[in-house]
Formats: structure tokens, C-alpha cells, sequence
């Protein structure tokens, strides 16, 4: 135990010191093996971004019509880009491979949590594509049909999103952890003619019955018309005849071959439903030919990808985008060999991730800021245990890294010889926007450098718009990119509401803060609206709110995000009871258990403050910004604008005697 200690003592004190170097430049051996260390290739994408996509579209996709335009920029921001080619992303993720003779390198180890291995080849993973696309179309499933999948991390998944794209039905994926009241609420907005689900789903050695909680909620949707069940972990579950079918018996029945159909460019690919500042999630809609250009085309150089040699993994869930663009379409486009995880990271022991690595020869890792912080209150002494010497890059996703935490995965997993390529991207930009890359960026720990080739951002001013060349404001897009969300599904003036009406339409506003330095290096600080980022999972504060407010206890709710040493933000609700209800322990575990109903247990409030009112403008608007404060002990400044200033001083009132019961 003393040792441990020293060596923890040992490693703060490195980590003190090397937060007192600005810049890491690449690693000489690195770079001169890398596939981009010129910088010059920043001048020729600035030179002309449109001709610079269209040569990496035509250089890294097979196109079935390769296209003659680049962007179609006449009905901004109904931007399109290469809408006269014709391409299918599932035959770019498989056919051409296996045509290729790569049909038996392994697409994914996937390894399950109960020590489960299963290794699928490009050969194994186009035959059952075809197979379920074939199901999918003696279900009656057509092109432009919307199918949803609510899988947990298993090849299935894949599987399930690749046979869509061949058909040219369009994917609505749904995050394993949300509720099935979540599931049944995007179904119900994107007119789901089928849903793919799965019989169980497990979570560190318990099962979930996922298809009862779906028949629960989901019954009596009218646009579904057939429920597929993957057979996963072999629990009975209920089956209604005429509606529903399992996975394995359609894929048997169908015919094994399946030709892709090859897609207009700006043919819809997929939906997925994020939180927005508004009760009801947004539905971000992706195309084809765009989308595979942006996910390819950042994989194969964010990642300095090696197809033939790498390992890589990304250790997200497909239930979001970044599962989409770097689990799925981008490895797979760029003929990658990746592990599939299906798993907590502390199960069935706190060094599983890194058994997982020295099992697989992982050489590329991918990860979010909260499961870094989380090793780190594990401690160094875990993934010491364990040969992670194949690693030779990292890369870390979903929210801002705090230095500390950039230098301790620097050090402790890559061993100081592997560059970090810490991202910034959004479910609306599809693909990676700001990054390092690996062979070419002098690195600052906490910071996403500069954009990518071809992408153009900028800090602005928040009141004007204007670029500011050294300080705080608003990020900004300030040119369309390929794989940008086309519109918000059935709801374009919500779209342009959304996003481009703050600084016109050729102006893509974000939706973060963030700062540039005196290098221009790009700092992103986080959301300026009313959406939580928890573990890198944006929700919406009046999404839970709704849920919190479904409580019978419940009178009113006010959610904010604080600041979480390990979850980056923690939610935290300001609850109003009704009258004649007291405050208690089992009346907060009600709440979250409400809320983990409605959501998911990943939404549920770590804090809740009892609040006899909320601080509200003489309009009635909640003001958050004031419930932030006082959550994060700042001080308050000018109230006097409220409806009742005397509300904030009965908060703080209250939240002093929350500290003092702790």
C-alpha cells in the first residue's frame, strides 16, 4: 500500500510539472511515419475548400456515378454537396472490400461482457447485411422507409444500420440506455414503419427485459408495423403474432443475395434524435454522399488510420454519433479493424478496457473525458497491470478534457510516446470539426487546436458576429462542410430557427462558447443554451424537467448543469413540491426513478435542491443563469429584475443548510 502511494505521490508531481509545458509537438517517430505532417495541407484546403472535399470524396469513396458538382450553395442553409452522384454507404463499408480480397480481415472484435468473443470479417458482416436487408424488404420495408434500432452494443447494430443504407431505408438508431418511452416518443416523430430490438439487454451481470418495456410503450403506435427481436441473451420475451419476428428466422428465410441500390448523393441516410433547448428532441438529418465523404475522410487522417496494421477502438456506443460516424461508417468505409465493447468499464473488473487493449493489440483508443477521470480515481496502479504497448495514438471525445486529465491519459495509457487528438464535433456537424492532427499539430493540453482541413470556424462576438482574434465568444461555422446535418426531420423552419438565424443563413451558429488564444488555438467551454452535457450525452434541461414534473409530487422544476468532477456536468434540479408534501430521501429516489423511466437512469438529477419558488423574470421565465450560480457558489450580481427578489436569498438559505447536513 505504501508503494502505491509513492508512486501515486511520484505521478501528481510529474503531472504538476508537465502542466507547466505549453506545447507538445508531435513525436519524431510519429510523424515521419505519418500520413499527414506537411502543413501545407491547411493552404491548399483554405485555398479552395469545395474542389479540396470533392478530391477527397473522389479519392477515398467509390462512387456508382461520381459526381460533376461540389456544393450547391443557391438555397442557403438548405446546403447540398455532389448531388448529381450516386453512391450506397453500405456497399463503400463492405462490398469493395471484400471485393478487394480484404473479405476475411476482421471488421470488428466484438467482446461481450461476460467474456463473450466474437470475431466478424468484412466477408461475415456482408453476408449477414444482405441477409437482414433482404428481411427487411419481405417485411415490407422500402427505400425511403424509416426503420428504428434500439440495440445494445452488439454486431447486430451494424448489421441492422447497413442493411438499411443498402435498401435505402433511413436509420433512427436509439441509445440503449434511454427508456422505452424515449424510444416510443422518436418512433412516434419519425413514423417508424419497423423497429429492430433486441430480447434483453445486460448491464453488469443483470439482464434487462428490453422487449417487454418496448411492448409496454410501444403497442400502439400506429405507423409500426413489425417489431424484429435479435435473440441476445436468450430470456423469453412477449411476441404478437402478425407484428412481430425474430431476427434469426427472417435472416434464415430471406435470399442471401442482395445487390446495394445505389443512392442520389442527398438521399437521406439517417435520423438521430438529439436534445435541444425544447422539450422535444431535434430529429438531425443526415445524407448519404456527404456524410461518407466527412466520416471517411476524418477517420482515415484524425486517426492517421493504418487499414492494414491498426487496431482500432472507439469506445463510444452507437447509440450516438459517434458510435455512427466512428464505430460504424467511418471505419468501416476506410476498411478498418475495430473492437466492438459491450460493457461498463468497471465490469467485471476496473482494468477491463485495458485486458481489452493488450487482448486486441489495440493501437488506436477513443475516448470521452469522463471515462478518463474515471481511471483516474481508480488509480494508475490498474492499467499498470496490463502491456498497452501496441497503443501509438490516442484521442478523446464528447466534451472539453481538462488538462490534468489530457496529461494523466498522455502519460499513464500512452506511456508519453502517443499523441493526443482531442475533438470537437457535434451530432449536427456528423464528423470531426476541430481537431489536432497527429502528425503535424504542436498540442495544448485542454485544447482542440485548430479545424480541420476545409472546415472554417471562428470565435465571434456575441453581440455583432464579428471574429475575435484573441479572447471569449461564440463558435461559429462560417462555411458549409459535407457531412452537415441537412435540415431537422419534418421541421425545417425549426432548422433555420435553430441554427442559422442568429447571424443569417450562410452562418452556422453552434451553440457552444469558446475562447482562441494568442495561436489561435481553439478552447471550447461549453453549451450556451439550456442543453446538460453529461458524460458527453447532450440533454435537454426542459426534456427533464418534463419527466421530473410527471412526478405526482412534483409542482414545478428548474434543471441546470454543474460542474462534476468526474461526469463533466452533473444534473442538478431545483424541485418545488406540491403543497402538503414534505421533502425526503425516498421522495428524491422517486424523482430520479421517474426520470430514469421516462429517460434513462443516465438522466436522473445526482443533486436535487428543495426550492419553496424559482427565481423568475415579471414575465415568468425561469432564470437558470441564477440557478447556476448559486449551484456553483458565484456570486449573484443584480436580482432586482425578478418578479421577487427574495427568492434567491431563501435559495441560498436553503442550499447553506444542504451543506450543513453533509
Amino acid at each position: 500500500m505504501s508503494d502505491t502511494a509513492g508512486d501515486n505521490t511520484a505521478l501528481e508531481q510529474e503531472l504538476d510539472r508537465m502542466l507547466e509545458i505549453e506545447k507538445f509537438p508531435p513525436p519524431a517517430e510519429f510523424r515521419d511515419r505519418a500520413t499527414w505532417s506537411d502543413p501545407a495541407i491547411y493552404e491548399e484546403a483554405a485555398a479552395d475548400p469545395v474542389a479540396w472535399w470533392t478530391a477527397r470524396s473522389k479519392e477515398l469513396l467509390d462512387w456508382d456515378t461520381p459526381p460533376t458538382e461540389g456544393l450547391d450553395d443557391s438555397d442557403p442553409p438548405f446546403y447540398k454537396w455532389f448531388s448529381d452522384g450516386r453512391i450506397n454507404a453500405s456497399a463503400q463499408c463492405l462490398d469493395r472490400h471484400v471485393a478487394a480480397g480484404n473479405g476475411e480481415r476482421v471488421a470488428y472484435h466484438w467482446r461481450g461482457e461476460e467474456g463473450e468473443r466474437r470475431d466478424v470479417t468484412y466477408a461475415e458482416l456482408l453476408a449477414s447485411t444482405e441477409r437482414f436487408a433482404n428481411a427487411l424488404k419481405d417485411l415490407g420495408v422500402d427505400k425511403g422507409d424509416v426503420v428504428g434500432i434500439y440495440l445494445p452494443m452488439i454486431p447486430e447494430v451494424a448489421v441492422a444500420m447497413l442493411a438499411c443504407a443498402r435498401i435505402g431505408a433511413i436509420h433512427n438508431v436509439v441509445f440503449g440506455g434511454f427508456s422505452a418511452e424515449s424510444v416510443r416518443e422518436r418512433m412516434e416523430f419519425s413514423e417508424a414503419k419497423a423497429l429492430v430490438t433486441v430480447d434483453g439487454a445486460r448491464r453488469k451481470g443483470r439482464t434487462a427485459p428490453i422487449k417487454e418495456q418496448v411492448d409496454e410503450h410501444l403497442g400502439d403506435l400506429g405507423s409500426l408495423e413489425k417489431i424484429v427481436v435479435v435473440r441476445a441473451t436468450g430470456i423469453d420475451c412477449p411476441m404478437s403474432e402478425g407484428r412481430d419476428v425474430f431476427y434469426d428466422e427472417v435472416c434464415e428465410a430471406a435470399e442471401a443475395d442482395c445487390p446495394a441500390q445505389p443512392m442520389e448523393a442527398e438521399h437521406p441516410l439517417f435520423i438521430l434524435y438529439t436534445s435541444g433547448s425544447t422539450a422535444k428532441p431535434k430529429g438531425i438529418l443526415h445524407t448519404t454522399g456527404g456524410y461518407m465523404t466527412g466520416v471517411t475522410t476524418t477517420h482515415r487522417y484524425v486517426f492517421d488510420l493504418k487499414p492494414e496494421t491498426d487496431v482500432y477502438w472507439c469506445a463510444a456506443d452507437v447509440g450516438w454519433i459517434t458510435g455512427h460516424s466512428y464505430i460504424v461508417y467511418g471505419p468501416l468505409s476506410n476498411g478498418a479493424t475495430s473492437v466492438m465493447w459491450e460493457g461498463a468499464p468497471d465490469y467485471p473488473h476496473k482494468g477491463i478496457w485495458w485486458e481489452t487493449v493488450q487482448d486486441t493489440g489495440a493501437t488506436i483508443l477513443y475516448a470521452a473525458p469522463t471515462a478518463i477521470r474515471t481511471f483516474i480515481k481508480w488509480g494508475a496502479d490498474i492499467p499498470a497491470k496490463y502491456d498497452l504497448s501496441s497503443l501509438r495514438l490516442l484521442g478523446s471525445v464528447g466534451e472539453p478534457i481538462n488538462p490534468k486529465a489530457w496529461l494523466w491519459y498522455h502519460q499513464v495509457i500512452g506511456g508519453g510516446r502517443c499523441p493526443i487528438v482531442d475533438t470537437w464535433w457535434q451530432t449536427e456537424t456528423g464528423a470531426i470539426m476541430i481537431t489536432p492532427l497527429a502528425g503535424i499539430t504542436e498540442t495544448k493540453p485542454g485544447s482542440a487546436t485548430t479545424p480541420f482541413p476545409g472546415v472554417s470556424a471562428e470565435v465571434v462576438d456575441e453581440r455583432e458576429g464579428t471574429p475575435v482574434s484573441e479572447g471569449q465568444g461564440l463558435l461559429m461555422l462560417e462555411a458549409p462542410w459535407p457531412s452537415m446535418l441537412r435540415t431537422l426531420y419534418k421541421e425545417d423552419e425549426r432548422f433555420v430557427e435553430t441554427y442559422f438565424s442568429r447571424f443569417g443563413k450562410e452562418r452556422y451558429l453552434v451553440g457552444d462558447a469558446a475562447r482562441r488564444d494568442a495561436d489561435g488555438y481553439f478552447w471550447v467551454i461549453g453549451r450556451i443554451d439550456d442543453v446538460v452535457n453529461v458524460s458527453g450525452h447532450r440533454l435537454s434541461t426542459a426534456e427533464v424537467e418534463s419527466a421530473i414534473v410527471a412526478h405526482e409530487a412534483v409542482a414545478e422544476a428548474a434543471v441546470i448543469g454543474q460542474s462534476d468532477p468526474d461526469t463533466g456536468q452533473a444534473i442538478c434540479a431545483f424541485v418545488t413540491l406540491r403543497g402538503g408534501t414534505e421533502p425526503s430521501d425516498d421522495l428524491q429516489e422517486g424523482i430520479r426513478g421517474e426520470v430514469a423511466e421516462r429517460i434513462g437512469k443516465f438522466a436522473r438529477p445526482k443533486r436535487i435542491v428543495w426550492a419553496d419558488d424559482l427565481p423568475k423574470t415579471r414575465s415568468g421565465k425561469i432564470m437558470r443563469r441564477l440557478l447556476r450560480d448559486i449551484a456553483e457558489g458565484r456570486a449573484l450580481g443584480d436580482v432586482t429584475t425578478l418578479r421577487d427578489p427574495g427568492v434567491m436569498a431563501e435559495l441560498e438559505r436553503q442550499i447553506a443548510a444542504e451543506g450543513d447536513e453533509d
